[in-house]
């Protein structure tokens, strides 16, 4: 299962891998859909619930406010009692005068006993209250939509006390009970009722009277967060009854938190993931075994062209059909062939070229002989340049004094002394030229210091012999050439100062040497000597001659520059490479 070894195996992983990200992106995508659907879906069934609950309390306080208004008498006393003859279904009810006195009761409020500072009295004597009264009843009948208190009117429509009541009656316990159990198994769901300006009338002794503490969350509408943390999803809906008491706009709250709300939408998301995985698994599974199956053929071919390769057999099997390993198989197979008869051809050839080899062989011994011959005749050319540029100059400077010497012998005999001792410097000259020529065919300074130093080196001793001024500069690049052609160059910048120092009559000498677009090598040498026509030839001087042989010899360009009293410049540029420079 190595897919580094085996194409199949890398199939198969792939098909598994494309599978996996399938199914697990599928399966995100589908779980976060879900997840907002069944959420939204929450939001709407508590909405429902709420707007349900709300329109079951506003008929109970409808109903018991026009059984209030219905029951009309002089006096409270006897309001109190048709109330309680006609609907026993208000579970406690107590009655007060104008001064908040309870003049009538079930006996969970003392008769006699003043309620005056009480919020519900005061309040139900400007209209209809909804909150908590009795705090101290037990389970059974505790507050689930709360309490009621309302004034009462006599028959002209005076208000003459208050009437305060329980709501209960027979199906609020079981209705609220199955809100909640629809909402939530573990009942979490919270109810309660909020007076117009927000504040809870009927909820949790520490709400109770104080604004609902919820903050709305800004990305995430229906939310609210709590003091504690806690994010709730609320749902209100106003209470509708009839009269006045709809514009004081009470409000019926089902609150549930986050968590719970989440719980079953993450539930589902999670098992939509595990299915979405178990569908990428077996899709792979069957991706696998169908990659395995079209495959062999494949690996067929593979093995055979394998035991080709080691000489087990002699052709490919070629697999029958017309698919791509069909052909695949029919091109190797065709290919082998045709490399097993260029084999057959190229044995021939090889025959052939052994023959060709020796006769060539035979040849190049001949023309290696023929090329020591002309490394000989070349050597023998360097010499007579060497002794052209050495003793040639010499003896043509003896030769000279001698013709001299000659004539004042028979012209003027008094100077010959000082003329002889000249010839004689001349000649000691000569002598030094001579060994300095020998000693550079022995030790070869360009190549053991690089042409610039030995141009310098040179120069200096030019400057030092002839008293001219001079300036030179060759730059980083040129300075450490020094192959067989830097010597040649030496050579030429060598013959080119002795013709400076020995017939340019000059003042001034420059010589550079420097590398331009890294390609070329340019050596120049100036003077503002007499100069000469270089156009004319001068035959018995080879000089110039050797000069233009050298340049020929390294493929080296050669340009003399001249005129008569307008110096001599002489430059010599040798086309190179980047990296011999």
């Amino acid at each position: 299962m190595d897919p580094r070894r085996s194409l199949v195996a890398g199939i198969i992983w792939l098909v598994i891998a494309l599978a996996a990200s399938f199914a697990i992106s599928a399966s995100i995508w589908a779980g976060r859909v879900a997840r907002e659907i069944v959420v939204q879906q929450h939001e709407r069934r508590l909405a429902l619930e709420t707007d349900q609950l709300a329109s079951d309390l506003g008929q109970a306080v409808s109903a018991r406010l026009r059984a209030l208004h219905a029951a009309r008498g002089t006096s409270v006393a006897q309001i109190f009692k048709r109330l309680t003859e006609s609907d026993p279904d208000l579970g406690w009810i107590a009655a007060t005068d104008l001064l908040g006195r309870v003049v009538a009761g079930d006996g969970r409020m003392s008769v006699g006993g003043s309620v005056a500072a009480s919020p519900w009295f005061s309040e139900g004597l400007r209209g209809t209250w909804i909150g908590v009264i009795d705090t101290r009843r037990g389970a059974d009948d505790a507050p689930l939509l709360g309490d009621l208190s309302a004034p009462v009117t006599d028959d002209s429509g005076a208000i003459i006390g208050v009437i305060a009541a329980h709501l209960t009656w027979h199906w609020a316990s079981s209705d609220v009970a199955r809100l909640s159990q629809t909402l939530d198994s573990r009942g979490s769901a919270q109810t309660l009722v909020l007076s117009g300006a927000g504040a809870v009338a009927v909820g949790p002794d520490e709400w109770r009277g104080r604004p609902w503490p919820g903050v709305a969350v800004a990305d995430a509408p229906g939310f609210e967060r709590l003091p504690n943390g806690q994010t709730v999803l609320v749902a209100r809906a106003a209470v509708g009854t009839d009269g006045k008491f709809a514009a004081q706009h009470w409000n019926v709250q089902l609150s549930e938190p986050k968590d719970q709300v989440y719980q079953r939408a993450n539930a589902l998301a999670v098992r939509i993931l595990w299915i979405s995985i178990c569908l990428g698994a077996a899709t792979a599974s069957i991706g696998a075994l169908g990659a395995r199956h079209l495959t062999n053929r494949l690996k067929r071919l593979t093995q055979s062209a394998a035991a080709v390769g080691r000489n087990e057999v002699a052709r490919i099997e070629v697999p029958s059909g017309r698919d791509e390993v069909a052909q695949l198989a029919a091109a190797f197979a065709k290919v082998l062939d045709d490399l097993r008869q260029e084999r057959t051809e190229l044995l021939t050839l090889s025959s052939e070229l052994e023959r060709r080899v020796t006769v060539r062989t035979r040849e190049v011994e001949r023309l290696a002989e023929e090329a020591r011959y002309a490394a000989i005749v070349r050597e023998r050319l360097k010499i007579a340049r060497d002794l052209h540029d050495t003793l040639a100059h010499s003896m043509m400077a003896m030769l000279s004094e001698v013709r001299l010497l000659r004539k004042l012998q028979a012209h003027d005999p008094a100077s010959l002394q000082e003329e002889l001792a000249r010839a004689e410097q001349v000649a000691h000259e000569g002598l030094i030229e001579a060994r300095t020529a020998i000693t550079q065919m022995r030790v070869n300074a360009v190549r053991d210091t690089g042409l610039g130093a030995a141009l310098g080196k040179a120069f200096d001793r030019f400057l030092d012999r002839t008293a001219l001024r001079g300036e030179f500069s060759a730059d980083p690049g040129a300075s450490g050439f020094g192959d067989e052609r830097a010597e040649i160059l030496f050579r030429m910048a060598e013959e080119a100062l002795r013709n400076i120092e020995r017939h340019a009559m000059a003042t001034r000498a420059l010589v550079r040497l420097e590398t331009v677009e890294g390609t070329q090598l340019t050596l120049r040498i100036e003077d503002d000597g007499v100069g000469f026509d270089a156009g004319v030839p001068r035959p018995g001087h080879y000089g110039l001659v050797g000069l233009h042989e050298q340049a020929q010899l390294i493929g080296a360009h050669l340009r003399i520059d001249s005129a008569p009293n307008r110096g001599t410049t002489v430059t010599v540029t040798l086309r190179m490479t980047p990296e011999v420079l």
